[in-house]
């Protein structure tokens, strides 16, 4: 059923728009924007949110260029951390490709250009930013259709004892249903019996789609 109600909708819509913010690459404009994401937190009625605001705090207690090097030791040079919402159950497989097509489909029915920005479709902040900003009916399901993907980067980080583990919790908290305490649970909810393979096949690449969403976000790396 493609409805929300209106109050958790813009309650779940600020902790999307927030937690894509800190998930991107570190620049001047998130840090300066800090004060305003957390004061959109508190605004909010209940604790979902909550979890963000320690993120907001590693971010304003630190160095740009530790931030930096933070993000891309955790996200950039592990896959154990991946940010794409497919990797985790489809792998670099055939399949994969396939699956980032229905992304761009859900991008494009919307009625939005969204500017990928090199990214594959499938790179969480720009799911979340989708959701916070376009189309929360269509990006709730995407969330909902991929929690697993979600779990299971939780998971990673909270025993990678990443701060960016909080962002990842809250956008769960936000979800129908407790997480999952270990992997074994989140296979299950995911009905896989083993993680997703690879392929020596590669994906077919995918080119910059036309569409504005980050016109919003800072610079890129």
């Amino acid at each position: 059923m493609r409805l929300l109600r209106g109050k958790q909708q813009r309650d779940d819509r600020v902790v999307y728009l927030v937690a894509s913010r800190v998930l991107e690459y570190p620049n001047p404009e998130l840090l300066q924007s800090v004060p305003q994401l957390r004061q959109a937190l508190s605004e909010q009625p209940d604790a979902a949110p909550q979890p963000l605001l320690g993120v907001l705090d590693h971010l304003a207690g630190q160095d740009l260029e530790v931030l930096r090097q933070t993000y891309v030791d955790t996200f950039d040079l592990s896959r154990k951390h991946a940010l794409y919402l497919s990797y985790w159950t489809d792998g670099d497989t055939r399949r994969r490709g396939e699956v980032l097509g229905q992304f761009k489909h859900v991008y494009r029915e919307s009625g939005f250009l969204v500017d990928t920005h090199g990214e594959l479709p499938d790179y969480l902040p720009m799911v979340l930013e989708f959701t916070a900003i376009v189309d929360p009916v269509a990006g709730r399901e995407l969330l909902i259709a991929y929690r697993a993907s979600l779990e299971l980067l939780r998971i990673a980080l909270v025993e990678h004892s990443s701060p960016y583990a909080d962002a990842v919790a809250a956008v769960c908290a936000t979800l129908p249903g407790r997480s999952p305490q270990n992997r074994a649970e989140v296979m299950a909810m995911a009905g896989l019996d083993k993680p997703p393979g690879v392929e020596p096949v590669g994906l077919a690449p995918y080119g910059r789609t036309e569409l504005p969403l980050h016109a919003v976000t800072g610079g890129s790396r």
